[in-house]
């Protein structure tokens, strides 16, 4: 059995514009009814959204057969954690809050099978090698793994450059509602000077050789990140999605007063 491919860090390599939809939807079968509408990567959500490790277990196999590539946001930077999402077969990681570059280092590290890093060795266990029978496994998985790390504070901001200097790490994602937070404007992901602070990021990123990344729900703010050279753009999410959807529905059938 050979190795998975990673068709979304193939498309990084390639600077290919990957467009991404976020889960928040904690099910498989909400995860599989996206699957197949036409984007590049699901991004399911372990920090904000009520998953663990067998619901983004789930979604992963429910996905598997489309045409879409998942990514997996962790809850935080937790070695054993990352341990788990990777044995589960998550082959691209999103860690969020990331400020530092010995930070990164040790996210890349937690990745990584000994000598070149710290990941627990139970691949007999481990449906990312497909337990056991994914030739050359412990030698090669590191050459399908994509590891983005989320700056989304002031000081990783400051820290970009350095960051984005970690060998392994392959792409930066900027988080505008945290960023905005940090910033003084939580909630203002759109005012001039969290955008700007954006639009400068991803100029760094690929300055740096390495892909960037954001989320927008408005989609002149994505088009505009995609101009900048952002690589991988986010560009809606299920939660809002069905509750915008429903709210239209509801009231183009209620009467007034």
């Amino acid at each position: 059995m050979q190795l998975p491919v990673n068709a979304f860090k193939e498309g990084l390599r390639a600077r290919r514009p990957q467009i991404g939809l976020w889960k928040g939807l904690p099910d498989p079968y909400t995860s599989e009814l996206v699957a197949g509408t036409g984007f590049d990567w699901l991004a399911i959500d372990g920090e904000h959204s009520p998953n663990d490790l067998r619901s983004i277990l789930s979604q992963l196999q429910a996905i598997a057969p489309y045409p879409v590539s998942a990514v997996v946001r962790t809850l935080s930077d937790d070695v054993a954690m990352i341990k788990q999402y990777l044995d589960i077969g998550a082959q691209t990681l999103l860690v969020p809050m990331v400020e530092t570059a010995e930070q990164a280092a040790r996210i890349v590290a937690a990745t990584r099978y000994p000598p070149a890093g710290v990941r627990g060795v139970g691949s007999a266990l481990a449906r990312a090698s497909r337990w056991n029978q994914v030739e050359g496994y412990l030698q090669r998985c590191h050459e399908q793994l994509c590891v983005l790390v989320q700056v989304e504070s002031l000081k990783g901001m400051q820290n970009l450059r350095a960051i984005c200097g970690v060998e392994g790490i392959d792409g930066v994602f900027f988080g505008p509602a945290d960023l905005s937070a940090s910033m003084g404007m939580i909630g203002r992901t759109t005012d001039p000077a969290v955008q700007k602070a954006i639009d400068e990021g991803i100029k760094v990123v690929g300055e740096c050789g390495k892909a960037a990344g954001v989320l927008s729900t408005d989609r002149a703010v994505a088009h505009k990140h995609l101009e900048l050279g952002a690589v991988f753009v986010a560009v809606g999410a299920d939660t809002t999605l069905l509750v915008r959807a429903a709210q239209e529905l509801a009231a183009a059938f209620k009467r007034p007063g």
